[in-house]
C-alpha cells in the first residue's frame, strides 16, 4: 500500500537487486496528462488517504468492529502522505523562490 505513494515500482530482478522503473502507464492513444492534472490527482489522493483516516478513527470510536493496528496503519499512512505533500510543496516554493532571485 505505502508503495502507491511513489510514481516507481519495485521489481525484483533475477539477482534479488532492486530495479527501478517509472510507474507512468500511459497509453499513446490517450493524452498525456499535463502538471496541474498530476497535481491535482496527487492531492486528490492526499485527501483521500486523510478521509479514509478519520473514517477509521471515527468508527474505533464509536465502538464499530474495528481492529486498531488497522487504525493505526491508516492514520500513519495519512501522516506519511501529508508529510510526502507537505515537503513536495516546499521544494516547489524554494526552486520558485531561487528562480525568481536569477539574474537575468
Amino acid at each position: 500500500m505505502i508503495n502507491s505513494v511513489t510514481p516507481f515500482r519495485l521489481s525484483p530482478t533475477a539477482q534479488n537487486q532492486i530495479d527501478l522503473k517509472p510507474n507512468l502507464s500511459m497509453n499513446d492513444t490517450k493524452t498525456k496528462m499535463n502538471f496541474s492534472e498530476t497535481l491535482k490527482q496527487a492531492i486528490e489522493q492526499v485527501n483521500q488517504s486523510q478521509i479514509e483516516s478519520d473514517n477509521m478513527t471515527e468508527a474505533l470510536a464509536t465502538g464499530k468492529n474495528v481492529e486498531l493496528h488497522d487504525v493505526m496503519i491508516t492514520a500513519q499512512k495519512a501522516s506519511v502522505t501529508m508529510s510526502l505533500a507537505i515537503e513536495v510543496r516546499n521544494k516547489a516554493i524554494e526552486a520558485y523562490q531561487e528562480m525568481m532571485r536569477m539574474q537575468v
